[in-house]
């Protein structure tokens, strides 16, 4: 259950909460320079201190040794997109009858293109039918093979209800693939408990694998011999190491496999996963909200007077580990931040986008940022000509 706010809110209340966090030892196994509000954790996380020295020890040693899910449901592997496409084809190719791949409008961008891209691989008539969020259900008819969702929207943190959505299109005759990148990490993801038949997400934003961390997919074990992989490679052979011509698919998850994995990567993200079993994922969602609810208050008390508007749910239910504010100058806003050494991020066309990554961000760092942001705007910096020019679109 998440502690309430307390009712008086300034600093020295922040330092309290930090005092009284259960997770605030884990910010200390992180590089962290102090000086720095690092609020772009749904991008890219930030380095555990163990990393180094684990990859180190797999480069020298180790050559050799190779998420509510069940054991043998994950695989760490690829790409989220390289995944993405397996678990998405592997429905289509299951399911000739049925030829229309669903998502929302607003999914993000690179699910919309493999589904694109896939379907027009396909050629057999299939098609991606994207529709606005509110029209998902009604658009579950006997057509749709597969339902894709990103389970939080990157734009506004606004969460989907997976178990819900699942069981809709169950109930319609398809399948389901979530995309966990905005979530996983962040806040408490069950997929057994929801039904889920199919997941993937990336292993740097909130799980902190570092740049270029495999993704990893979730394959419900009562598909496993049912769907097959259509990236078929030499790992996902039942006798990798016979080198026969023929492909036979390897029992359980590992028939999801296909190239060599990136070892060194995986090692990386295996520190901080470590992490996040030790600290509970139900303890992180707990702050994950708090520390959300703590930046939408100082917002309404403090940034709405400067044209800042919440874009994100105010319910914590519905709310990932983010926050992001509309303001007419967000892309100047955001780059002036980074010169008060406030790292956010910005989506087109006005979103500020603020990450707050559980194990290391503190309560005093949203108090900071807060007033790092009044003083941006206050003293008009984000109007200089360098701030307000869009040299590049994050």
């Amino acid at each position: 259950m998440t502690t309430a706010l307390p009712d008086v809110i300034d600093r020295a209340a922040c330092a309290g909460m930090d005092a009284a966090d259960p997770l605030a030892a884990f910010r200390d196994r992180f590089v962290i320079d102090d000086d720095v509000i690092y609020l772009d954790g749904n991008s890219l996380g930030r380095l555990p201190r163990a990393t180094p020295p684990r990859i180190a020890e797999l480069v020298a040693q180790e050559w050799g040794r190779v998420i509510g899910a069940a054991p043998g449901e994950v695989l760490v592997t690829d790409t989220t997109s390289v995944d993405l496409f397996k678990l998405l084809g592997a429905v289509l190719q299951a399911e000739p009858r049925r030829r229309v791949l669903l998502t929302e409008q607003q999914n993000f961008p690179t699910d919309l293109y493999v589904a694109d891209g896939l379907t027009r691989l396909l050629a057999s008539g299939h098609k991606v039918r994207a529709v606005p969020r509110d029209a998902l259900r009604d658009a579950l008819d006997a057509d749709v093979a597969v339902l894709t969702l990103t389970h939080v929207d990157f734009r506004t943190a606004e969460v989907h209800d997976m178990a819900a959505l699942t069981a809709a299109a169950h109930d319609a005759g398809a399948r389901v693939v979530w995309d966990l990148s905005h979530s996983c990490g962040a806040i408490p993801v069950d997929v057994s408990s929801a039904g889920v038949d199919l997941a993937t997400g990336c292993g740097y934003k909130y799980l902190n694998g570092g740049p270029g961390a495999p993704a990893y997919l979730f394959v419900s074990r009562r598909l496993q011999e049912q769907l097959g992989n259509p990236i078929q490679g030499w790992l996902g052979h039942e006798s990798p190491f016979t080198f026969v011509s023929a492909y036979r698919p390897a029992a359980g998850i590992r028939r999801w496999m296909s190239g060599s994995p990136p070892v060194i990567g995986i090692a990386a993200l295996e520190v901080a996963i470590e992490m996040f079993l030790e600290a509970d994922m139900r303890r992180v969602g707990a702050k994950a909200s708090q520390l959300t609810e703590l930046f939408i208050r100082l917002a309404d008390a403090r940034l709405t007077r400067h044209g800042f508007e919440v874009a994100s749910p105010r319910d914590a239910a519905r709310r990932g580990a983010q926050v992001s504010l509309r303001h007419p100058d967000g892309y100047a806003v955001i780059r002036a931040l980074i010169d008060h050494k406030v790292i956010g991020d910005f989506r087109t066309p006005d979103l500020c986008r603020f990450g707050f990554a559980p194990l290391y961000t503190r309560f005093v760092d949203v108090w900071d940022a807060a007033e790092r942001i009044v003083s941006v705007i206050e003293s008009g910096e984000h109007r200089r000509a360098e701030y307000a020019e869009r040299a590049f679109i994050t």
